[in-house]
């Protein structure tokens, strides 16, 4: 399927469809449909947050004051942050701010922003959908940033009686509600994700033009409804053990890891699932690429590139003549090449692959591809008798780390 700012395509052959499951798989994939298209209209429902109109729990006016800063700091775990990174690492030509990312407990990295950059003059930005979640609150207070009625510093977090919004209230920061009903992990088309794409100098409204655009156009709307029911059978046979994530645009490896939380967490459960692991090319084609292709037949591939043809170019003429053909070839071209090589070894062997192909970097697009995968990935829940929304495994660690230290 195609459109203007990404192509999507999909080659699982017929040995991993069970066309007797499919007839079952349809009936309930329509009615998940239609219960998406009037979650839009719930304003307590997550998939209100694609809707028109869905409304900002912030108005852009208050945020200008924080226009000022040149670096932005965000603390936060999973989808509290990876969201904005992906963001942040898409768009990052055109963004002229400076932004840092703590999405985890490293005391080096702490220690090397304290002792670089003024904390005065950065603006931080602290998420976490609980405000409970404890590698945030830890790296909150380890930077040391705790200072009353600070002008620098934002919180988003749930309006209720947890540890960060008590703080908030307290230390009176400037504070934004996280809403219940949307999950962290989902939660990136949210104030979650919109705020630091407004302090990064992006249209909002562009990022969530296109968020629409599966459910609305027939086209889209097909393709999203066949890769659905081709991936919840993948699931159900049980079959394909890892799903590869091999990407030759370097500028979507952030949007992985926001989509390897997503499909990890949503549907990683009752011994069900897929093992996302994100892979780079060409570099992984000299240390995987072996047993990739003559490994266990166990792996379902998805191949993210961009089909832009310009930047670097390289000049072959001072090496042997055999390789002439890289004269005047970009870099693009030769990563594209090598992509394709390996697209058409997997179709020779056989082997599933779905491919991704961006042709615009720019708002519309990275919130297009959000939105679709969200879907996608509920749907997919849905089909395969799956909660896509809790994470109950997570929950139990949580417990026990909070026994283990007290």
């Amino acid at each position: 399927m195609k459109n203007k700012k990404i192509i999507y395509k999909n080659f699982i052959q017929k040995k991993h469809i069970n066309l007797n499951l499919n007839k079952n798989l349809k009936r309930k994939l329509n009615r998940s449909l239609i219960d998406i298209y009037n979650s839009q209209n719930i304003q307590k429902d997550v998939f209100h947050m694609l809707s028109k109109k869905f409304r900002l729990n912030f108005k852009e006016k208050d945020l200008k004051k924080f226009k000022r800063y040149n670096k932005i700091v965000l603390v936060g775990m999973g989808g509290s942050i990876l969201g904005s990174e992906a963001i942040y690492s898409f768009l990052k030509q055109k963004i002229k701010k400076d932004f840092h990312f703590f999405d985890n407990l490293d005391e080096d990295k702490l220690n090397f922003f304290k002792k670089n950059f003024s904390l005065n003059h950065a603006l931080f930005i602290v998420i976490s959908k609980s405000g409970e979640t404890l590698e945030t609150l830890s790296n909150l207070l380890a930077l040391k940033i705790l200072n009353n009625n600070s002008k620098n510093l934002i919180v988003i977090t749930e309006k209720n009686n947890n540890s960060l919004y008590s703080l908030s209230k307290k230390m009176k920061f400037h504070f934004i509600e996280h809403r219940k009903y949307i999950g962290g992990r989902y939660s990136v088309l949210s104030e979650v994700g919109m705020l630091p794409a407004y302090l990064m100098g992006l249209k909002i409204s562009n990022l969530r033009k296109n968020i629409l655009v599966h459910l609305s156009k027939r086209k889209n709307k097909i393709f999203l409804k066949d890769s659905s029911i081709k991936l919840a059978n993948i699931f159900l046979k049980k079959n394909i053990k890892n799903l590869v994530l091999l990407n030759y645009e370097p500028k979507l490896d952030k949007f992985l890891y926001w989509y390897q939380q997503l499909i990890a967490e949503s549907l990683g459960k009752k011994e069900k699932g897929l093992l996302p692991i994100i892979s780079q090319g060409p570099k992984d084609h000299h240390s995987l690429l072996q047993l990739y292709l003559e490994g266990p037949k166990d792996k379902l591939f998805y191949i993210l590139s961009s089909d832009k043809d310009a930047g670097i170019k390289i000049s072959s003429k001072k090496l042997d003549k055999k390789f002439k053909y890289l004269n005047n070839k970009s870099l693009n071209k030769i990563k594209n090449a090598q992509k394709n090589a390996f697209i058409k070894n997997l179709k020779k062997k056989k082997i599933p692959f779905r491919e991704f192909k961006v042709s615009e970097q720019n708002e519309q697009t990275i919130g297009e591809l959000f939105s679709y995968f969200i879907i996608e990935t509920v749907l997919i829940g849905k089909l395969i008798n799956i909660n896509p929304f809790d994470q109950p495994a997570v929950e139990d660690v949580k417990k026990d780390t909070r026994k283990a230290l007290v």
